[in-house]
Protein backbone atom coordinates (compact mmCIF):
# COMPACT_ATOMS: atom_id res chain seq x y z
CA UNK A 1 0.00 0.00 0.00
CA UNK A 2 2.82 2.36 0.95
CA UNK A 3 4.62 1.42 -2.26
CA UNK A 4 1.53 2.28 -4.27
CA UNK A 5 1.24 5.71 -2.61
CA UNK A 6 4.91 6.40 -3.20
CA UNK A 7 4.48 5.48 -6.87
CA UNK A 8 1.54 7.90 -7.23
CA UNK A 9 3.48 10.71 -5.55
CA UNK A 10 6.51 10.03 -7.74
CA UNK A 11 4.45 10.02 -10.91
CA UNK A 12 2.76 13.30 -9.92
CA UNK A 13 6.10 14.97 -9.26
CA UNK A 14 7.44 13.65 -12.57
CA UNK A 15 4.42 15.03 -14.49
CA UNK A 16 4.87 18.46 -12.89
CA UNK A 17 8.59 18.51 -13.73
CA UNK A 18 7.94 17.43 -17.32
CA UNK A 19 5.21 20.12 -17.66
CA UNK A 20 7.52 22.82 -16.37
CA UNK A 21 10.35 21.75 -18.62
CA UNK A 22 7.99 21.50 -21.60
CA UNK A 23 6.58 24.93 -20.94
CA UNK A 24 10.02 26.44 -20.61
CA UNK A 25 11.22 24.80 -23.81
CA UNK A 26 8.07 25.90 -25.67
CA UNK A 27 8.56 29.41 -24.40
CA UNK A 28 12.15 29.63 -25.58
CA UNK A 29 11.77 27.69 -28.84
CA UNK A 30 8.36 28.88 -30.02
CA UNK A 31 7.77 32.10 -28.12
CA UNK A 32 4.90 30.72 -26.03
CA UNK A 33 4.45 32.57 -22.75
CA UNK A 34 2.33 30.14 -20.78
CA UNK A 35 4.31 30.67 -17.56
CA UNK A 36 4.24 34.45 -17.58
CA UNK A 37 1.03 34.67 -15.54
CA UNK A 38 2.66 32.70 -12.71
CA UNK A 39 6.26 33.83 -13.18
CA UNK A 40 6.36 37.36 -14.71
CA UNK A 41 9.51 38.24 -16.61
CA UNK A 42 10.87 40.96 -14.39
CA UNK A 43 13.79 41.81 -16.63
CA UNK A 44 11.70 42.03 -19.82
CA UNK A 45 8.95 44.16 -18.26
CA UNK A 46 11.55 46.42 -16.67
CA UNK A 47 13.36 46.78 -20.00
CA UNK A 48 10.11 47.65 -21.78
CA UNK A 49 9.31 50.28 -19.17
CA UNK A 50 12.77 51.78 -19.53
CA UNK A 51 12.34 52.03 -23.31
CA UNK A 52 8.97 53.78 -22.98
CA UNK A 53 10.36 56.18 -20.38
CA UNK A 54 13.40 56.94 -22.54
CA UNK A 55 11.14 57.63 -25.54
CA UNK A 56 8.96 60.02 -23.54
CA UNK A 57 11.98 61.81 -22.11
CA UNK A 58 13.50 62.12 -25.59
CA UNK A 59 10.30 63.67 -26.99
CA UNK A 60 10.11 66.06 -24.05
CA UNK A 61 13.73 67.11 -24.44
CA UNK A 62 13.19 67.78 -28.19
CA UNK A 63 10.26 70.08 -27.42
CA UNK A 64 12.15 71.87 -24.66
CA UNK A 65 15.20 72.41 -26.88
CA UNK A 66 13.10 73.73 -29.77
CA UNK A 67 11.17 76.10 -27.52
CA UNK A 68 14.30 77.43 -25.80
CA UNK A 69 15.99 77.99 -29.14
CA UNK A 70 13.12 79.59 -31.08
CA UNK A 71 10.99 81.42 -28.46
CA UNK A 72 13.23 84.54 -28.47
CA UNK A 73 12.44 84.89 -32.20
CA UNK A 74 8.64 84.62 -31.79
CA UNK A 75 6.76 87.89 -31.28
CA UNK A 76 3.25 89.04 -30.45
CA UNK A 77 1.44 91.45 -32.78
CA UNK A 78 -0.65 94.10 -31.02
CA UNK A 79 -3.15 96.56 -32.50
CA UNK A 80 -4.22 100.04 -31.42
CA UNK A 81 -7.12 101.87 -33.03
CA UNK A 82 -9.93 104.28 -32.27
CA UNK A 83 -13.45 102.99 -32.34
CA UNK A 84 -16.66 105.01 -32.24
CA UNK A 85 -18.97 103.86 -29.44
CA UNK A 86 -22.65 104.87 -29.39
CA UNK A 87 -24.25 104.97 -25.94
CA UNK A 88 -28.03 105.10 -26.52
CA UNK A 89 -28.83 105.72 -22.83
CA UNK A 90 -26.18 108.32 -21.99
CA UNK A 91 -28.56 111.34 -22.08
CA UNK A 92 -31.94 109.78 -21.47
CA UNK A 93 -33.49 111.09 -18.28
CA UNK A 94 -36.69 109.13 -18.77
CA UNK A 95 -36.07 106.27 -21.26
CA UNK A 96 -39.58 104.81 -20.69
CA UNK A 97 -41.33 108.19 -20.67
CA UNK A 98 -42.97 107.56 -17.32
CA UNK A 99 -42.88 111.25 -16.45
CA UNK A 100 -43.05 112.73 -19.96
CA UNK A 101 -39.49 114.04 -19.71
CA UNK A 102 -38.12 115.09 -23.10
CA UNK A 103 -35.65 112.60 -24.49
CA UNK A 104 -32.24 113.63 -25.79
CA UNK A 105 -30.23 112.19 -28.68
CA UNK A 106 -27.72 109.46 -27.93
CA UNK A 107 -24.05 110.38 -27.73
CA UNK A 108 -21.05 109.08 -29.62
CA UNK A 109 -17.58 108.81 -28.14
CA UNK A 110 -14.18 107.68 -29.30
CA UNK A 111 -12.62 104.77 -27.46
CA UNK A 112 -9.04 103.56 -27.87
CA UNK A 113 -8.81 99.79 -28.31
CA UNK A 114 -5.47 98.15 -27.64
CA UNK A 115 -5.02 94.37 -27.63
CA UNK A 116 -2.89 91.46 -28.80
CA UNK A 117 -4.28 89.96 -31.99
CA UNK A 118 -1.68 87.69 -33.55
CA UNK A 119 1.83 86.29 -33.70
CA UNK A 120 4.90 86.58 -35.89
CA UNK A 121 8.57 85.68 -36.07
CA UNK A 122 11.83 87.49 -36.72
CA UNK A 123 13.36 86.95 -40.17
CA UNK A 124 16.19 89.50 -39.95
CA UNK A 125 18.25 90.99 -37.13
CA UNK A 126 17.44 94.55 -38.28
CA UNK A 127 13.71 94.29 -37.54
CA UNK A 128 11.90 92.40 -40.31
CA UNK A 129 8.98 90.38 -38.92
CA UNK A 130 6.84 87.83 -40.80
CA UNK A 131 3.16 87.34 -39.98
CA UNK A 132 -0.17 86.70 -41.73
CA UNK A 133 -1.66 89.39 -43.94
CA UNK A 134 -5.07 88.95 -42.30
CA UNK A 135 -3.55 89.74 -38.88
CA UNK A 136 -2.68 93.28 -40.08
CA UNK A 137 -5.52 93.76 -42.57
CA UNK A 138 -6.92 96.96 -40.99
CA UNK A 139 -5.33 99.82 -42.95
CA UNK A 140 -6.40 102.44 -40.40
CA UNK A 141 -4.98 100.74 -37.29
CA UNK A 142 -1.55 101.13 -35.71
CA UNK A 143 0.41 97.98 -34.91
CA UNK A 144 3.23 97.08 -32.55
CA UNK A 145 5.51 94.10 -32.00
CA UNK A 146 6.20 92.68 -28.53
CA UNK A 147 9.15 90.32 -28.01
CA UNK A 148 9.38 87.54 -25.44
CA UNK A 149 11.30 89.81 -23.04
CA UNK A 150 8.46 92.40 -23.32
CA UNK A 151 10.32 94.87 -25.52
CA UNK A 152 7.81 96.84 -27.61
CA UNK A 153 8.43 98.24 -31.09
CA UNK A 154 6.08 100.38 -33.16
CA UNK A 155 5.53 98.98 -36.66
CA UNK A 156 6.84 101.55 -39.12
CA UNK A 157 5.95 99.88 -42.39
CA UNK A 158 3.78 96.96 -43.51
CA UNK A 159 4.28 95.10 -46.79
CA UNK A 160 1.30 92.91 -47.66
CA UNK A 161 1.59 90.10 -50.21
CA UNK A 162 -1.30 90.40 -52.70
CA UNK A 163 -1.50 86.65 -53.35
CA UNK A 164 -0.73 84.62 -50.22
CA UNK A 165 -1.68 85.36 -46.62
CA UNK A 166 1.69 86.88 -45.74
CA UNK A 167 2.86 90.27 -44.50
CA UNK A 168 6.26 91.69 -43.59
CA UNK A 169 6.43 94.21 -40.74
CA UNK A 170 9.37 96.61 -40.33
CA UNK A 171 10.32 97.85 -36.86
CA UNK A 172 13.21 100.04 -35.76
CA UNK A 173 15.35 97.44 -33.99
CA UNK A 174 18.74 95.78 -34.17
CA UNK A 175 20.27 92.65 -32.75
CA UNK A 176 17.08 90.57 -33.01
CA UNK A 177 17.43 86.79 -33.36
CA UNK A 178 16.08 85.52 -36.70
CA UNK A 179 14.62 82.05 -37.11
CA UNK A 180 16.08 79.33 -39.33
CA UNK A 181 13.87 78.49 -42.31
CA UNK A 182 13.49 74.80 -43.19
CA UNK A 183 12.33 72.96 -46.32
CA UNK A 184 8.61 72.24 -46.55
CA UNK A 185 9.03 70.12 -49.71
CA UNK A 186 10.48 67.34 -47.55
CA UNK A 187 7.55 67.13 -45.14
CA UNK A 188 5.85 63.80 -44.45
CA UNK A 189 2.44 63.04 -42.98
CA UNK A 190 2.96 61.96 -39.37
CA UNK A 191 6.03 64.17 -38.87
CA UNK A 192 6.36 65.77 -35.41
CA UNK A 193 5.78 69.55 -35.21
CA UNK A 194 5.77 72.34 -32.60
CA UNK A 195 3.71 75.55 -32.80
CA UNK A 196 4.44 78.74 -30.82
CA UNK A 197 2.24 81.83 -30.62
CA UNK A 198 -0.06 84.08 -28.64
CA UNK A 199 -3.07 81.83 -28.11
CA UNK A 200 -6.47 83.58 -28.11
CA UNK A 201 -4.67 86.94 -28.27
CA UNK A 202 -4.00 86.63 -24.56
CA UNK A 203 -1.48 83.90 -23.68
CA UNK A 204 1.88 84.86 -25.15
CA UNK A 205 4.47 82.25 -26.15
CA UNK A 206 2.02 79.37 -25.88
CA UNK A 207 3.55 76.06 -27.03
CA UNK A 208 1.56 73.22 -28.60
CA UNK A 209 2.73 70.02 -30.26
CA UNK A 210 1.36 67.55 -32.75
CA UNK A 211 2.01 65.95 -36.12
CA UNK A 212 1.45 66.82 -39.76
CA UNK A 213 -2.01 65.43 -40.49
CA UNK A 214 -2.16 66.21 -44.20
CA UNK A 215 -0.53 68.12 -47.06
CA UNK A 216 -1.88 70.09 -50.03
CA UNK A 217 -5.11 71.19 -48.37
CA UNK A 218 -7.31 74.11 -49.46
CA UNK A 219 -8.92 76.45 -46.88
CA UNK A 220 -10.43 79.89 -46.28
CA UNK A 221 -8.45 82.11 -43.89
CA UNK A 222 -9.79 85.20 -42.12
CA UNK A 223 -8.74 87.90 -39.69
CA UNK A 224 -9.34 87.50 -35.93
CA UNK A 225 -12.47 89.70 -36.07
CA UNK A 226 -14.03 88.29 -39.22
CA UNK A 227 -13.31 91.37 -41.28
CA UNK A 228 -11.70 89.68 -44.29
CA UNK A 229 -11.05 86.26 -45.73
CA UNK A 230 -9.28 84.62 -48.63
CA UNK A 231 -8.86 81.22 -50.24
CA UNK A 232 -5.53 79.47 -49.63
CA UNK A 233 -4.27 76.46 -51.56
CA UNK A 234 -1.64 73.83 -50.81
CA UNK A 235 -1.46 74.39 -47.05
CA UNK A 236 -0.24 72.06 -44.29
CA UNK A 237 -2.82 70.45 -42.00
CA UNK A 238 -1.72 69.72 -38.42
CA UNK A 239 -3.33 68.57 -35.17
CA UNK A 240 -1.14 70.95 -33.14
CA UNK A 241 -3.56 73.40 -31.52
CA UNK A 242 -3.59 76.74 -33.40
CA UNK A 243 -6.09 79.14 -31.83
CA UNK A 244 -7.06 82.67 -32.89
CA UNK A 245 -4.01 84.71 -31.97
CA UNK A 246 -1.59 81.99 -33.06
CA UNK A 247 -1.97 83.20 -36.64
CA UNK A 248 1.36 84.33 -38.08
CA UNK A 249 3.46 82.29 -35.65
CA UNK A 250 5.90 79.57 -36.72
CA UNK A 251 5.24 75.87 -37.19
CA UNK A 252 8.53 74.11 -36.42
CA UNK A 253 10.14 70.74 -37.01
CA UNK A 254 12.15 68.87 -34.37
CA UNK A 255 15.32 70.73 -35.45
CA UNK A 256 13.78 74.09 -34.59
CA UNK A 257 13.43 75.10 -38.26
CA UNK A 258 10.32 76.95 -39.45
CA UNK A 259 8.46 74.73 -41.91
CA UNK A 260 5.20 76.68 -41.99
CA UNK A 261 3.40 79.88 -40.97
CA UNK A 262 0.37 79.15 -38.79
CA UNK A 263 -2.64 80.61 -40.51
CA UNK A 264 -6.03 79.24 -39.46
CA UNK A 265 -8.13 76.74 -37.60
CA UNK A 266 -11.43 75.22 -38.68
CA UNK A 267 -14.44 76.52 -36.78
CA UNK A 268 -16.29 73.78 -34.89
CA UNK A 269 -13.57 71.17 -35.45
CA UNK A 270 -11.03 69.82 -33.00
CA UNK A 271 -7.39 69.14 -33.80
CA UNK A 272 -7.64 70.60 -37.32
CA UNK A 273 -5.32 73.56 -37.98
CA UNK A 274 -3.39 74.84 -40.98
CA UNK A 275 -0.09 76.51 -41.94
CA UNK A 276 1.36 78.00 -45.14
CA UNK A 277 4.37 75.91 -46.31
CA UNK A 278 7.57 77.84 -45.68
CA UNK A 279 8.90 77.24 -49.21
CA UNK A 280 6.02 79.33 -50.59
CA UNK A 281 6.92 82.02 -48.07
CA UNK A 282 10.64 81.81 -48.96
CA UNK A 283 9.85 82.50 -52.62
CA UNK A 284 7.94 85.61 -51.58
CA UNK A 285 10.72 86.69 -49.21
CA UNK A 286 13.40 86.24 -51.88
CA UNK A 287 11.36 88.39 -54.23
CA UNK A 288 10.82 90.98 -51.50
CA UNK A 289 14.55 91.08 -50.65
CA UNK A 290 15.45 91.76 -54.31
CA UNK A 291 12.79 94.34 -55.11
CA UNK A 292 11.64 95.78 -51.78
CA UNK A 293 8.06 94.82 -52.56
CA UNK A 294 5.91 91.78 -53.30
CA UNK A 295 5.51 91.32 -57.05
CA UNK A 296 3.41 88.32 -58.00
CA UNK A 297 2.29 86.85 -61.27
CA UNK A 298 -1.49 87.19 -61.46
CA UNK A 299 -4.01 85.21 -63.52
CA UNK A 300 -7.24 86.57 -62.05
CA UNK A 301 -9.59 83.69 -61.28
CA UNK A 302 -11.23 82.15 -58.23
CA UNK A 303 -11.60 78.40 -58.53
CA UNK A 304 -12.41 75.10 -56.89
CA UNK A 305 -10.31 72.01 -57.55
CA UNK A 306 -12.10 69.07 -59.17
CA UNK A 307 -10.61 65.91 -57.66
CA UNK A 308 -10.24 62.62 -59.51
CA UNK A 309 -13.33 61.13 -57.83
CA UNK A 310 -15.43 64.22 -58.54
CA UNK A 311 -14.23 64.26 -62.14
CA UNK A 312 -15.29 60.64 -62.66
CA UNK A 313 -18.64 61.28 -61.03
CA UNK A 314 -19.42 64.26 -63.27
CA UNK A 315 -17.68 62.95 -66.41
CA UNK A 316 -15.36 65.94 -66.66
CA UNK A 317 -11.55 66.20 -66.47
CA UNK A 318 -9.61 66.94 -63.29
CA UNK A 319 -8.62 70.58 -62.96
CA UNK A 320 -9.50 74.01 -61.60
CA UNK A 321 -13.19 74.84 -62.00
CA UNK A 322 -13.53 78.62 -62.42
CA UNK A 323 -16.16 80.12 -60.12
CA UNK A 324 -15.25 83.75 -60.81
CA UNK A 325 -13.19 85.72 -63.33
CA UNK A 326 -11.78 88.95 -61.89
CA UNK A 327 -12.73 92.06 -63.84
CA UNK A 328 -9.94 93.53 -66.04
CA UNK A 329 -7.63 90.63 -65.15
CA UNK A 330 -5.42 88.70 -67.61
CA UNK A 331 -7.96 85.86 -67.42
CA UNK A 332 -10.82 88.11 -68.54
CA UNK A 333 -8.71 89.68 -71.30
CA UNK A 334 -7.86 86.21 -72.65
CA UNK A 335 -11.49 85.10 -72.67
CA UNK A 336 -11.68 82.73 -69.70
CA UNK A 337 -15.23 82.28 -68.44
CA UNK A 338 -17.00 81.14 -65.32
CA UNK A 339 -17.58 77.39 -65.63
CA UNK A 340 -14.37 76.69 -67.58
CA UNK A 341 -12.08 74.00 -66.20
CA UNK A 342 -8.34 74.65 -66.44
CA UNK A 343 -6.80 71.23 -67.13
CA UNK A 344 -3.17 72.15 -67.80
CA UNK A 345 -0.91 75.19 -67.63
CA UNK A 346 2.23 75.05 -69.79
CA UNK A 347 1.91 71.28 -69.94
CA UNK A 348 1.61 70.83 -66.15
CA UNK A 349 -1.59 69.10 -65.03
CA UNK A 350 -3.69 71.03 -62.55
CA UNK A 351 -4.52 68.45 -59.87
CA UNK A 352 -5.19 68.39 -56.16
CA UNK A 353 -2.10 66.24 -55.56
CA UNK A 354 0.17 68.80 -57.27
CA UNK A 355 -1.08 71.71 -55.17
CA UNK A 356 -3.67 73.07 -57.59
CA UNK A 357 -3.43 76.06 -59.91
CA UNK A 358 -1.93 78.40 -57.28
CA UNK A 359 1.29 76.38 -56.99
CA UNK A 360 1.88 76.45 -60.76
CA UNK A 361 1.17 80.18 -61.00
CA UNK A 362 3.56 80.84 -58.08
CA UNK A 363 6.42 79.44 -60.18
CA UNK A 364 5.79 81.99 -62.95
CA UNK A 365 7.02 85.57 -63.28
CA UNK A 366 5.19 88.78 -64.09
CA UNK A 367 5.06 89.11 -67.89
CA UNK A 368 5.31 85.37 -68.64
CA UNK A 369 3.06 84.14 -71.43
CA UNK A 370 1.48 80.82 -70.50
CA UNK A 371 -0.61 78.36 -72.46
CA UNK A 372 -3.76 76.96 -70.86
CA UNK A 373 -5.66 73.87 -71.84
CA UNK A 374 -9.26 74.28 -70.73
CA UNK A 375 -12.50 72.27 -70.84
CA UNK A 376 -15.49 74.21 -72.16
CA UNK A 377 -18.79 72.86 -73.51
CA UNK A 378 -17.42 69.29 -73.48
CA UNK A 379 -14.42 70.21 -75.65
CA UNK A 380 -10.75 70.90 -74.97
CA UNK A 381 -9.51 74.33 -76.02
CA UNK A 382 -6.18 76.19 -75.85
CA UNK A 383 -5.67 79.76 -74.69
CA UNK A 384 -2.59 81.94 -74.31
CA UNK A 385 -2.43 84.41 -71.41
CA UNK A 386 0.19 86.97 -70.42
CA UNK A 387 0.45 87.10 -66.62
CA UNK A 388 0.39 90.52 -65.00
CA UNK A 389 1.46 91.87 -61.62
CA UNK A 390 -1.07 91.43 -58.82
CA UNK A 391 -2.36 94.75 -57.60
Amino acid sequence: MKLKKLSIIFCTILVVIISLLGGALSDRLFGYKILDSWFPRQEASQEKGDIVEQKVLKEESVVIEVVEEVSPSVVTIGVKKSQRIIDPFSDFFDPFNFFNFPSRPSQEREEEIEQDIGSGFVISADGMIATNKHVVSDLEADYKVITKDNQEYEVEKIYRDPVIDLAILKVNASGLTPVELGNSDDLKVGQFVVAIGTALGEFRNTVTTGVISGLGRGITAGDPFGGSSEELENVIQTDAAINPGNSGGPLLNSLGQVIGVNVATTSGAENVSFAIPINIVKEALDNFTRTGKFTRAFLGVRYKIISKDLALLNEVPEGAYIVEVIEASPAEKAGLKKGDIIIELDGRKVTEEEGGLAKIISSKKVGDEVELEIWREEKRRQLKIRLEEAG
